[in-house]
């Protein structure tokens, strides 16, 4: 079978000039953190924020547990990043197992504590793989949780893509109009589940812009620490693995730098993808691990602010 134009002008640019040769580092980062459980594990995080920190993030979100079982933790954090390391921070918020009023209270504890930026989620069954059912009284959906949000305060608010389709719509289109419902309901930007397919993310943003979908559309980008458990997150979130990945993983389970390697060249080749594409944008999820990160945006260009 005779290649592709697309194929050819990929073989030219590899032969032709070295890897990510030139790039200037015209990109913008965001990095998601979630709350450690304990103290050596905070200390982790905060060794990741410290380290993510010089290159001038856009924003930091921090995660939030299924039912608010990660609540304090989640607010300390956010409030600690913002305030200490001096990155803008935002808090994630769902509508799992709250009412209204429980969800708006802790939104205004947020505004109060000067967040301005909250990630809002619908969230997931607590029971873990379970049919999602709304709380009684509270927020069936993102989309009212975000108009909720909007009548709280005039927060800046990202929420979830699915460049894939979310495991609980019907069909890509469905789900389509649920982003669309998301932006008219007041949302800022969409950030992507993440995903290893540039074409899958490329369709999708031509779709969505399509559908009048007018906001930013930011791509998701997961650094392998573990294949397994990515294998396990892409099995509940319907991410398609590439059928190459396992093999480049297969016996460095003991090996965790050359691991680390590996994760950092796939993910890095990722977003020159994505880069050339015309993305500017990009969403690290971080898993409290700043290095990978810290790599692949250094491959992209992006160098410490004011050259420290």
């Amino acid at each position: 079978m005779s290649p592709t134009l697309d194929q050819m002008h990929e073989a030219r640019t590899a032969l032709d000039s070295p890897l990510f040769k030139g790039l200037p580092g015209d990109i913008e980062v965001s990095f998601e953190f979630f709350p450690p459980k304990t103290e050596k594990m905070g200390e982790t995080l905060w060794q990741s924020v410290e380290t993510l920190k010089p290159l001038g993030p856009r924003f930091a979100s921090v995660t939030y547990g299924a039912g608010g079982s990660t609540r304090t933790r989640t607010h300390e954090q956010v409030v600690r990043i913002q305030n200490e390391a001096g990155i803008p921070a935002a808090a994630h918020l769902t509508c799992v197992a709250a009412t209204k009023e429980e969800v708006n209270e802790v939104a205004r504890h947020y505004w109060e504590s000067g967040i301005r930026h909250i990630v809002a989620l619908r969230g997931d069954s607590p029971e873990g793989g379970g049919h999602y059912t709304p709380h009684p009284g509270g927020y069936a959906n993102a989309v009212e949780l975000i108009a909720g949000l909007k009548e709280v305060a005039d927060f800046e608010i990202s929420v979830a893509a699915y460049p894939e389709v979310h495991p609980d719509s019907p069909d890509a289109q469905s789900d389509l109009d649920n982003l669309k419902a998301k932006f008219d309901a007041g949302a800022t930007r969409a950030i992507t589940q993440f995903f290893f397919n540039t074409r899958c993310f490329f369709e999708f943003r031509d779709k969505a812009a399509a559908a009048g979908i007018n906001g930013e559309i930011v791509p998701g980008i997961m650094p392998v620490i573990s294949f397994a458990a990515v294998q396990r997150m892409s099995g509940l979130c319907g991410t398609e693995i590439p059928h190459w990945m396992e093999g480049l993983f297969e016996g460095l389970d003991d090996r965790p730098e050359a691991r680390q390697l590996v994760s950092a060249t796939i993910a890095a080749e990722l977003c020159r993808r994505l880069y050339a594409g015309g993305v500017r944008q990009f969403h690290f999820y971080t898993l409290n691990r700043a290095e990978l990160s810290y790599a692949i945006c250094h491959m992209l260009g992006m160098r410490p602010k004011g050259g420290s």
